[in-house]
């Protein structure tokens, strides 16, 4: 399905990353496991190499870093040859805290990974895709479009997300550059670990929202449709935001 095809997931050493990451090996897809975290990007890629030989290649980058994400995206053009398919995974929670509590400090760092690292990256990922095209698959959140998954930072930049995606998808369309949204509701992943200095009050609003989910999502539900919308059975798929959150948001 993703047969000789060059691809990058960022955050891809674990949770979702590196669910999207294994399924586009199997699909014949050649990726970058790119992370901050540099020993588990190394044993995702040496895991996946020893089934799939040649396939992966781990690479260290904190996205909020414009020449470290640049650098990302020159590695997959030196190494595989060019670049078909940028996922970007990569993000980090607040504490919850509602507007009157968020700090200057808190709010630049999550828009700088959250946004930032996105817009870096897809800008480079334009020039290099160029009139081959290609496709791009943001990771955003059900926060991205619902106002209680988690504090005034996270929200804001995921609806931020969702708008530079949509933005991206109607300026390229004509260059046959697709950038669309996956939307996941909880899913089991290590994201919690960047939750720190909690707010009691926006805690306690978000956990009347989330008492409402079905249930905790796994990484290989969201990269399934990852596979799909990075193949070219997706052709005609652009701007969109899918929810995978098993009926969360449909309440």
């Amino acid at each position: 399905m993703l047969k000789d095809k060059v691809a990058i997931v960022t955050g891809a050493a674990s949770g979702i990353g590196k669910g999207i990451a294994e399924a586009y090996v199997a699909a014949g897809a050649k990726v970058i496991i790119a992370d901050y975290n540099l020993e588990g990007a190394e044993s995702v890629a040496e895991e996946l190499n020893g089934q799939f030989e040649d396939s992966a290649i781990a690479f260290k980058v904190d996205v909020s870093q414009q020449d470290q994400v640049e650098a990302m995206i020159d590695e997959a053009v030196n190494k595989f040859g060019g670049l078909d398919i940028l996922i970007n995974n990569a993000g980090v929670m607040d504490g919850m805290e509602p507007v009157g509590e968020i700090s200057n400090e808190r709010w630049q760092r999550i828009y700088q990974v959250n946004v930032d690292g996105v817009m870096y990256a897809m800008r480079k990922a334009i020039e290099v895709m160029g009139e081959k095209g290609g496709s791009i698959i943001n990771v955003a959140s059900v926060g991205g479009i619902r106002g209680g998954a988690a504090g005034a930072a996270y929200v804001s930049s995921k609806h931020a997300v969702v708008g530079l995606s949509k933005n991206t998808a109607y300026m390229y369309a004509k260059e046959n550059i697709r950038c669309n949204v996956i939307a996941p509701g909880g899913v089991e992943t290590g994201i919690g670990a960047t939750m720190t200095d909690m707010s009691e009050f926006g805690y306690g609003r978000m956990s009347m929202v989330a008492a409402s989910a079905t249930r905790q999502g796994q990484p290989e539900e969201i990269a399934s449709l990852a596979v799909y919308l990075g193949s070219d059975g997706a052709s005609f798929v652009n701007g969109t935001v899918i929810n995978v959150d098993g009926g969360w948001t449909a309440g």
